[in-house]
């Protein structure tokens, strides 16, 4: 299922909101996930996981290494869901 980069914003807004108690107007596509947000590993890690909820695909912590702001959280996730499964025999 594909969603759109302006869907997965709006459900990893939402679920910054519900998970980490951040006021939704300090949310942007420009905010830092560290410095504006103030997220650390665990609560990066708490993400992915519920991020593969919408995905349906386990996001490895490496795709999320070079993660900084919210628009690469976006850019990332919508990479993972458009990505062909390549099946293997």
């Amino acid at each position: 299922m594909s969603h759109s980069e302006e869907e997965i914003y709006r459900h990893t807004k939402t679920l910054m909101v519900e998970l980490f108690e951040i006021e939704e107007d300090k949310i942007s596509m420009q905010s830092n996930l560290y410095e504006d947000l103030d997220i650390d590993s665990i609560d990066a890690v708490d993400l992915m996981v519920e991020l593969k909820n919408l995905t349906g695909v386990k996001i490895e912590q490496e795709a999320f290494r070079e993660v900084k702001t919210m628009e690469d959280v976006v850019r990332t996730v919508h990479g993972i869901m458009n990505t062909p499964v390549v099946a293997t025999a």
